[in-house]
């Protein structure tokens, strides 16, 4: 996924609302770095058709998570860092999968002074809400400002959450439903693998170089 120069921040992102929450980044077109581009016309209707051909953007509570997976909750009760390093392992390899923008948030709201963080953890995007904010409302007003150029996924057990990105044009999936999800894409991606690179017998001259 292209990025501009020194920035964290897909291109994308800077077309659909995330410089608001990101803050003010140098402006350069994208054709300076990645080729000119013919412009595309907005259409003011939007199709089934047209939203199947958004990019994908999925929106993780990183907490809700952790505490609804029996495995991450029982890291999380001896060391909660270790079960969010697990987590955003577990989230980059489906991200490799499924080839989409994963955001994964994670709640810092009650730490004093906190002014919040957004930074790259391999092919994921991981923010640290800011003092007085929550994962909840970051999530809500993110969805709100991209959901006109992304398929928005947020994967939350909080019903109150939940009913509000679905009033902002997002899919919400449960924690647990999230976890099916990963599981099912690495046993399909897995098998496939197999498929097609198959394990070849040994054959008997190969037990005769063997011995």
């Amino acid at each position: 996924m292209p990025l501009y120069p020194n920035s964290l921040i897909p291109v994308s992102f800077y077309n659909c609302g995330f410089e608001n929450t990101y803050g003010k980044q140098e402006r350069k077109l994208a054709k300076d770095f990645y080729g000119s581009k013919k412009k595309e016309h907005t259409p003011t209707t939007v199709s089934s058709n047209t939203y199947q051909q958004k990019p994908e953007c999925l929106l993780v509570d990183g907490y809700n998570v952790i505490f609804a997976w029996d495995e991450l909750n029982k890291i999380a009760k001896t060391n909660l860092g270790a079960a969010r390093d697990k987590l955003l392992d577990i989230m980059s390899s489906y991200q490799g999968y499924r080839d989409n923008t994963v955001i994964v948030v994670f709640d810092a709201y009650k730490v004093p002074g906190n002014p919040g963080s957004k930074t790259q953890y391999d092919n994921l995007y991981v923010v640290y809400t800011k003092e007085q904010q929550t994962a909840d409302a970051y999530i809500e007003k993110t969805t709100k400002e991209i959901a006109n150029h992304y398929r928005v996924v947020v994967a939350t057990s909080d019903n109150a959450e939940q009913t509000i990105v679905v009033g902002h044009g997002a899919t919400r999936v449960s924690s647990r439903e999230l976890k099916e999800l990963v599981e099912h894409t690495n046993a399909y991606e897995q098998a496939e693998y197999h498929r097609k690179n198959p394990i070849v017998p040994d054959t008997p001259l190969d037990h005769l170089k063997k011995d």
